[in-house]
């Protein structure tokens, strides 16, 4: 089998046409447009429309090449990433309610919806030590799905769990995490007020709520692009 071309063989000038041939005349409306022709789609006919949105592997590398030369370019790296591992992850007869491509979850509570299960995808390389940003972002997500009302299957799709997995099983405090928003840290204290003390606290009776999945071995290009923590995000 070929190998996927790396995103060091690319041309600067290839990389932009990959881009801009995936991104259209208006990124918002593609997202959009991808979205909608999603709907509805199985697992079985889900690799014609993939075909159809031109998402490949080849444009998440270009994305990975000139990342620092287009404002938008995370937003293209989460939506072909969450793209690209659909196939290895819908089973057979799923069928996908909405998934949210772009920045944030633009109104919907999370980034896929299927007949089967609610996920969110956190494309982020984490190097371990302190990293205050990304501990609230994968926090933040884990606490919507466990506290979620909804009965299907919930799974946070990550790069690599090593890091993760020892996050969830710290004792971070809470108060520390919460700090980076004020919204979230509200929420959580009128709802559990001082019961928990440490991320270990909460997390270890909530674990068999959320699926935590590496999504490396679908798309190992996104090691290599791996979207740094949108200040938007931590909000």
């Amino acid at each position: 089998m070929a190998e996927e071309p790396k995103p060091s063989q690319l041309g600067i000038e290839d990389a932009i046409h990959l881009l801009q041939t995936f991104r259209g005349a208006d990124l918002t409306r593609t997202i959009y447009q991808i979205e909608e022709s999603l709907r509805g789609v199985s697992a079985d006919s889900y690799s014609a429309v993939l075909t159809t949105s031109g998402a490949k592997a080849e444009v998440l590398g270009a994305a990975g090449l000139i990342k620092q030369l287009a404002g938008q370019i995370n937003v293209v790296i989460h939506a072909l990433g969450i793209l690209l591992c659909l196939p290895h992850i819908l089973r057979p007869g799923e069928v996908i309610e909405y998934v949210s491509l772009g920045a944030g979850n633009t109104g919907r509570a999370f980034d896929l919806e299927t007949t089967l299960r609610v996920a969110e995808f956190k494309f982020i390389h984490w190097q371990g030590g302190p990293e205050s940003a990304r501990h609230f972002s994968i926090f933040k997500d884990f606490y919507a799905m466990a506290e979620s009302k909804t009965k299907k299957e919930r799974y946070l799709y990550v790069l690599g769990t090593e890091h993760r997995e020892k996050f969830f099983n710290s004792g971070s405090a809470l108060s520390s995490v919460l700090n980076r928003s004020a919204t979230l840290r509200k929420k959580f204290n009128d709802k559990f007020g001082d019961r928990y003390r440490t991320v270990r606290d909460y997390y270890l009776p909530r674990k068999g709520l959320v699926v935590i999945q590496d999504v490396t071995p679908f798309v190992p290009q996104l090691v290599a692009v791996a979207v740094e923590v949108a200040e938007a995000e931590e909000q």
